[in-house]
């Protein structure tokens, strides 16, 4: 049995610059952290006993003999991809919901990549992960999404990552007293609006959208350098995060139809009135958590004006994915 445990992410600024389309011409750049909930991935050869070669739970639970039968399109693209032809048996579990903007998908790809790679006897680097679960879900399944989220789920840490216009991207951890993460810890609250959603059919709007939002992104690319500064400083207060994140949403809603909907503007809109200094959704858009910036003394009243959503309670600076159970057994044949 072979278990990774690969963590979400929290995306603060500069979300929309990580597509391809985007910094393969303009650069890009992204500020957020890896945070402690989880994605866990348990992989082992399933025993010859059974009438069925694969045994695949998440949402579901799929039993089959053949790769081409597998639903779960990450699952199946990447046995295929690793030619895996050996009897498995792989699980997934959550700490959070899937489809709510915090990554999951990719900490999934990276998650699995990872385990099996440990079941092959091979240990691999945080930035050969992150590459590979890129090219598997952007070239292989050809989904259409960013670059933050996979390397995030490899890497972990509280990070500003750039995008180079030739594909590379370079990860410069943001290194803070702990104080300093405290203080940060103690000004983001996170919501779960209840509302799921298609995050490929937003993401597919905005990408279609960015030539004719250019404006929008550059001004959220620079935001990132805005972020970095506020947090590195020990002399400004994190509280000043939450102007810019009030901007950051107001730009993002512009992006596409459907990265807002009224029920998410009426649950942003209490969570200002009651006192935070600004918030966004996390993600593609369409639902998902909320993230907002609030002051210590206003937590309890925006706690309460949202008090019929879930509140999740979080750490930054998270590590990035491992393997925490390593007892491979190797006992069945082909």
């Amino acid at each position: 049995m072979i278990v990774s445990r690969t963590p979400y992410r929290l995306s603060l600024f500069g979300g929309g610059t990580d597509y391809p389309k985007w910094y393969l011409r303009h650069g890009g750049a992204v500020i957020g952290t890896a945070i402690d909930k989880y994605c866990h991935i348990s992989v082992r050869r399933l025993p010859p006993f059974f009438a069925h070669r694969y045994r695949v739970v998440w949402s579901r639970i799929e039993l089959v003999n053949d790769l081409l039968e597998i639903e779960h399109p990450a699952v199946r693209a990447i046995l295929l991809d690793m030619k895996e032809r050996r009897g498995l048996e792989i699980h997934h579990d959550g700490d959070l919901p899937a489809r709510s903007g915090l990554g999951s998908s990719s900490s999934f790809t990276v998650g699995l990549l990872n385990a099996l790679h440990a079941l092959r006897g091979r240990m691999v680097s945080k930035d050969e992960l992150a590459r590979e679960a890129l090219r598997i879900e952007q070239d292989v399944i050809r989904e259409p999404v960013g670059s933050q989220d996979q390397i995030w789920a490899a890497y972990g840490g509280l990070n500003r990552i750039d995008f180079a216009p030739d594909g590379s991207f370079e990860v410069t951890p943001l290194i803070l007293t702990r104080e300093r993460r405290d203080e940060l810890e103690s000004s983001l609250m996170l919501f779960f609006t209840g509302l799921s959603r298609l995050a490929l059919t937003v993401a597919k709007k905005q990408i279609a959208n960015l030539d004719a939002k250019e404006r929008n992104l550059h001004r959220m690319r620079q935001m990132v350098d805005e972020a970095q500064a506020i947090v590195t400083s020990p002399k400004r207060p994190m509280l000043e995060l939450g102007d810019l994140l009030r901007e950051a949403w107001r730009l993002k809603r512009e992006l596409a139809d459907g990265v807002s909907t009224p029920e998410i503007d009426a649950i942003h809109d209490a969570g200002l009135a009651a006192g935070a200094t600004g918030g966004k959704l996390l993600g593609a858009g369409g639902g998902g958590f909320m993230a907002f910036i609030v002051p210590p003394d206003k937590r309890e009243a925006v706690r309460a004006a949202l008090g019929n959503l879930i509140e999740v309670g979080i750490k930054v600076n998270a590590p990035g994915s491992r393997i925490v159970v390593y007892e491979p057994d190797g006992s069945f044949g082909d």
